[in-house]
């Protein structure tokens, strides 16, 4: 979904070279008309829409389709809009100018994450420590008290860590687990979803952080509070 015509026709003619069926959509309101009447495998949008902005249309589509993929494709590269729009659904984002076979394997990873998920097992839940992750409606319970709704990239992220609870997990196994892949773009929404999912948590506020980064390997999620893994003194 773009709003550039000449744009647009290239994207469509790209994805059926790889051999997609291109959905196309001018604006906000073509795309949402195509989401009523078909079922695409990930959607690709621009934020600079009319009459309202792609940040709308993303959380239009999220409220409607929870589990579909959004790649954002933007030439807006700061650090705010990165954040809003993942904080707001999106599950990747890629600034323009692009290449066409990263964007094609961008969202081969999308829609081949897409497909696992959707083919997990009977599963419904994962506990680790004071976490406890519903595996169905993305939705964290920490400490039995606080519950927290999880966008994609938020919830695979830490289901990934609390399946590797209090280990060190590598930076490229977390990217490739999350996005698909691991290249620059998807480490930056990497940094992005962990100070989103921080902040959610509360996390760093007590001077200890649940999720710890080891500089140059990767992520740890530790499973307890420091006040909890304080033994009491006699």
């Amino acid at each position: 979904m773009d709003d550039e015509r000449d744009l647009l026709e290239l994207l469509a003619f790209v994805v059926e070279q790889a051999g997609f069926v291109p959905i196309k959509a001018a604006n906000p309101t073509e795309a949402l008309e195509a989401l009523e009447k078909e079922d695409p495998a990930v959607a690709v949008v621009d934020l600079n829409l009319r009459p309202w902005s792609g940040f709308d249309l993303i959380a239009e589509i999220r409220k409607r389709n929870p589990k579909l993929p959004i790649t954002v494709l933007t030439a807006r590269a700061g650090e705010d809009d990165k954040v809003r729009a993942l904080d707001t659904g999106a599950d990747d984002y890629v600034v323009k100018p692009f290449a066409h076979r990263e964007l094609v394997a961008r969202i081969r990873a999308q829609v081949r994450r897409a497909e696992l998920e959707r083919g997990t097992s009977g599963e419904s839940t994962l506990a680790a420590g004071i976490f406890q992750l519903d595996l169905r409606e993305r939705l964290l319970v920490v400490d039995g008290e606080l519950e927290l709704r999880l966008t994609g990239t938020e919830f695979r992220l830490l289901e990934c860590l609390m399946r590797n609870a209090d280990s060190v997990v590598g930076t490229n196994m977390l990217a490739r687990y999350v996005w698909g892949y691991n290249d620059p773009p998807a480490r930056e929404a990497m940094r992005v979803t962990v100070y989103r999912l921080r902040r959610k948590l509360g996390d760093g506020r007590s001077g200890s952080r649940l999720i710890e980064t080891v500089p140059g390997v990767g992520l740890r999620l530790r499973t307890v509070r420091a006040e909890q893994a304080t033994e009491p003194s006699l």
